[in-house]
């Protein structure tokens, strides 16, 4: 269960796909059925340990302290196993949301520069027949330069302040 548990983590920080959370689940739901099936044996350990018994010898009773002990520290890392995979669980969501955000900040940036742009050419796209601009000679020619001035100077700023 720890190499699996590693192997996870390390999927997980490589490429974080949906499929790895249905393998998380199942490694969890796997520790749950053995912490299910051992904590009942702590018990009856337990109880045959306290019972004192004429077929018991003291080499017995030896024994089930000892199996007691193995059985409490098996009880205790699948317990901390169960920790791990909760804790798997969280790192897939923190690296999905990561990516999700890197996913928006990307649309974000390119919004920002598309949106002056497409502000000026819907501007100019109105039909007024008073508009000053409208009957210059190089009226396209001087609109086209400033979008695409404006389009790349916003592209430099954010590649200035690395936010591409």
């Amino acid at each position: 269960y720890s190499d699996r548990a590693e192997e996870l983590e390390a999927l997980i920080l490589e490429d974080s796909k949906p499929k790895l959370l249905n393998e998380i689940h199942q490694l969890k739901r796997d520790l749950l059925l053995l912490r299910w099936v051992i904590w009942p044996l702590r018990e009856v350990v337990q109880t045959l340990q306290r019972d004192p018994h004429e077929c018991m010898s003291e080499t017995t009773r030896v024994y089930l302290r000892d199996l007691y002990d193995h059985v409490i520290q098996i009880i205790e890392i699948i317990e901390t196993y169960r920790e791990i995979a909760s804790d798997l669980t969280d790192t897939y969501i923190s690296s999905v949301s990561n990516r999700m955000n890197e996913v928006m900040k990307v649309l974000t940036l390119f919004s920002s520069i598309f949106l002056p742009l497409t502000f000026i050419t819907g501007l100019f796209g109105m039909n007024f027949h008073n508009f000053p601009q409208l009957d210059w000679k190089y009226g396209f020619q001087g609109t086209l330069i400033v979008l695409v001035v404006l389009g790349i100077s916003m592209f430099a700023f954010f590649k200035y302040k690395k936010w591409i």
